[in-house]
């Protein structure tokens, strides 16, 4: 009977998912950055750890189509229900526990995460699994538990830097409770040593380019955290998980109170020092999702523990009801699964929950997310149309102002055209094997002007030929030149621009 109801679950979540987009909408911007990855493969990113690059290539083993791109985070938000359903098994949770405790994860805000292809999906399956292997570590004390928290954790880094934060937040939960003797643990040790010799090689790829995760992180503070609201970490919980979020309230109040899950406490205390890490750094809110699906099984075990009478048992169903009740209208707006005209023309539900404000801090008329789905396949076509007309297409450079726009032209493409940008990962991927002498610029709508007066000089031809005319996407009004027959060399001139921007990321 369980069995039936785990998969079913699942079924169920994957199901959901692909019916979650609607056919308006294309690819994100970091989807089609994190893509490209697989044609560069390497230890270490500018934008990311190398994990997600290893799933991209074997999306494009699999043949690089939609299906495939979205089937991987709907997996590992498929995982993340099986590691709560297991650890309600092993806080010996009965049926209903079992059963509301992974509805509670299932209809929340997983959904709108495993949407996107982006390191977050896995990012909370490692923090889930994480503490599902140090529960079996503290029910039966075996080594191996231990070996398994430190593989996953080293996934997890491996994934997404932001599992510092994990251990950042437990460990002063583990040293102000009895459990602190578990640092005494050689195995903890050996642990250890499993984690630094398999993120190693990322550490030395930082290393050799001057650890651009700190630049990354700089700016990021600098240009969106600054916008971040400390409160909306913990309204978040509101809209992440409509209706079920008392259950996190409930296991956290078993932990701090009740004699059962006293070996356990340690999570109690862990769950604050790490919120408070988060808004300490600003952190977004979906920064700490991962925190909160092993809560649920804290609570649903609890929960099921006070059902035990007969009024409990006349609840249970409703409780039961409940996360997909309130999932219903979450539903309507979390979700890119509206026409991006029926969202413009019917603004004020997403503006009371503050999603047309973007990390500019500034409201728009979409939600940003949505935005970012939106005008890429146009793009990539008026740029295949203009290289498809231009004479040496093997000499012309296609360079754009930020990776949205070269992931875009890059997948879109029906030329296998290859598109560069001095943004992010793009600025270690540029090609000067061939001798430019073309040049198709993609440049932002508010910079139209000033680069024909500025580039134009240098070419026997400039043309300001296209743009994106989609009024809803956030490339609306971006501008496509292109320069013919160089009078410099495109080469060198491009060399010195990547050359001095490599070494302000090294500064």
């Amino acid at each position: 009977m369980k069995n039936y109801i785990l998969v079913s679950l699942i079924l169920a979540k994957f199901l959901i998912q692909f019916f979650l987009i609607s056919p308006e909408y294309e690819l994100h911007r970091d989807e089609l950055l994190h893509l490209d990855q697989a044609n560069h493969l390497a230890w270490g990113y500018l934008s990311v750890p190398p994990a997600t690059s290893w799933i991209s290539y074997l999306i494009k083993l699999l043949g690089n189509s939609i299906f495939w791109i979205k089937f991987f985070p709907a997996l590992f938000g498929a995982l993340t229900i099986l590691a709560v359903w297991k650890t309600i098994e092993a806080l010996k949770g009965n049926l209903f526990a079992l059963l509301f405790g992974s509805l509670c994860v299932t209809f929340s805000v997983l959904f709108r995460l495993n949407t996107l292809y982006q390191p977050n999906s896995l990012d909370v399956l490692c923090w889930t699994s994480f503490y599902f292997f140090l529960i079996k570590f503290l029910n039966q004390r075996q080594a191996k538990w231990i070996y398994l928290c430190a593989i996953i954790f080293a996934l997890g880094f491996l994934n997404k830097y932001n599992m510092i934060f994990l251990l950042l937040g437990l460990l002063p939960a583990l040293m102000i409770t009895k459990e602190r003797r578990i640092l005494l643990h050689k195995n903890v040790y050996y642990g250890v040593a499993i984690v630094i010799a398999l993120i190693t090689p990322n550490l030395i790829w930082q290393f050799q380019n001057n650890f651009p995760v700190f630049h990354h992180l700089n700016e990021l503070s600098e240009t969106q955290l600054v916008h971040v609201d400390r409160w909306n970490l913990i309204l978040s919980l509101l809209l992440y998980f409509p209706g079920t979020f008392v259950v996190i309230l409930f296991g956290l109040y078993a932990l701090a109170r009740d004699s059962a899950f006293e070996k356990y406490r340690t999570f109690f205390w862990s769950f604050f020092s790490t919120i408070l890490i988060f808004l300490f750094f600003r952190a977004k809110d979906y920064y700490a999702i991962g925190i909160y699906p092993i809560y649920f099984a804290f609570g649903s075990v609890y929960i099921a523990s006070l059902c035990e009478s007969r009024i409990g048992k006349v609840l249970k169903p409703i409780l039961i009801a409940l996360p997909i009740l309130f999932f219903i209208p979450i539903y309507n707006i979390a979700f890119p699964n509206k026409d991006p005209e029926y969202i413009v023309n019917n603004p004020d539900l997403y503006r009371k929950f503050g999603m047309l404000k973007w990390e500019d801090g500034k409201e728009h008329s979409l939600p940003q997310d949505f935005a970012d789905m939106l005008g890429w396949k146009e793009l990539a076509y008026k740029v295949d149309r203009i290289y498809s007309g231009i004479p040496n297409k093997e000499q012309t450079l296609i360079l754009c102002d930020n990776y949205g726009q070269a992931g875009a032209i890059n997948y879109y493409s029906k030329q296998g055209v290859r598109a560069v940008s001095f943004s992010a990962d793009y600025l270690n991927w540029f090609d000067f094997q061939p001798q430019y002498i073309n040049l198709i610029r993609v440049k932002n709508a508010n910079e139209r002007n000033r680069e024909m007066a500025e580039t134009s000089p240098y070419f026997e031809q400039s043309l300001d030929v296209d743009s994106v005319t989609n009024p809803n996407a956030r490339e609306h009004g971006t501008v496509i030149f292109c320069f013919l027959r160089s009078k410099i060399d495109i080469n060198e001139r491009v060399k010195k621009e990547v050359e001095e921007e490599q070494a302000f990321m090294k500064r």
